[in-house]
């Protein structure tokens, strides 16, 4: 949890706003906030309480950190859709947990690499069920959340925007809208839509398929960050492929870096 701490600090000093402490989807805080993934049987596991913990005692690290003017949001799942899971009751507790911590805004998502919810995939080909049932779970909990909601999820429509909206969360979350079309605000402002959507995954395994929808939009995400524009018909395994043999260079420049940071700090001198 330290390092979420140093992370933010260090995200502060470099002028940023805020961060957000990703607790869904299936990554490290979310797989101890699930009963099903978290069988510990010590104090970070069993009971709701204990596994909260971990985010819990991450978010204090954080906010002390930073100075209170920065934002400090958390992301959690309203359900990670799978039978036993975390669900939308355990959402409504951990809100009222994070309360007096001085988080500024809960976004909500949903499922995990487990669950295509998590990358806007439905099981079944509905995006308006899909869409209606992520706004049931959040207009459910922002009865009881005495913090200001995010929803996000598969929004690609200014109808749905507005219908979440309408039903008391403070904002909407369009991360893959924007990787496909970034002048979507825009065009929903002159009464205009997107035109264009992601090349759909219809793989069978679903992990596989989670990763290549994640993949399709890091790579749509980066391509106006080059100047380009976004290609929504590229191949999810090209996306998939090329994601990989990044983060392997990623990784191999981080090791041949790491030896020079262990000298420059045994020796203390700083590190860049």
């Amino acid at each position: 949890m330290q390092r979420f701490a140093r992370t933010a600090a260090r995200a502060e000093q470099a002028g940023f706003d805020g961060v957000e402490v990703h607790a869904a989807h299936g990554y490290l805080l979310s797989q101890f906030l699930s009963p099903l993934v978290n069988r510990r049987t010590d104090a970070w596991g069993g009971p709701l309480e204990n596994r909260a913990r971990m985010l819990l005692d991450t978010v204090r690290a954080v906010r002390a950190a930073v100075s209170p003017a920065f934002t400090v949001a958390v992301k959690i799942n309203s359900a990670d859709f799978r039978r036993g899971g975390f669900d939308a009751d355990d959402a409504r507790q951990v809100i009222a947990w994070l309360a007096p911590l001085g988080v500024d805004l809960v976004e909500l998502s949903g499922g995990g690499y487990e669950s295509p919810a998590v990358t806007g995939r439905a099981t079944d080909t509905r995006t308006r069920a899909r869409e209606v049932y992520f706004l049931e779970l959040a207009e459910d909990l922002v009865t009881t959340s005495p913090l200001p909601l995010m929803l996000t999820g598969g929004i690609t429509r200014r109808a749905t925007a507005e219908q979440v909206l309408a039903g008391g969360v403070a904002l909407v979350g369009t991360g893959t809208a924007l990787a496909v079309t970034p002048d979507l605000p825009d065009r929903w402002r002159h009464g205009r839509e997107a035109d264009q959507r992601m090349r759909p995954v219809t793989w069978k395994d679903k992990p596989l398929a989670s990763a290549a929808s994640m993949a399709q939009v890091r790579r749509q995400l980066r391509r106006p960050a080059r100047g380009s524009r976004p290609r929504p018909g590229l191949h999810p395994a090209l996306a998939l492929l090329t994601e990989q043999l990044q983060q392997r260079r990623a990784l191999r420049r981080y090791r041949a870096w790491l030896p020079t940071r262990r000298h420059a700090a045994a020796h203390g001198h700083p590190h860049r």
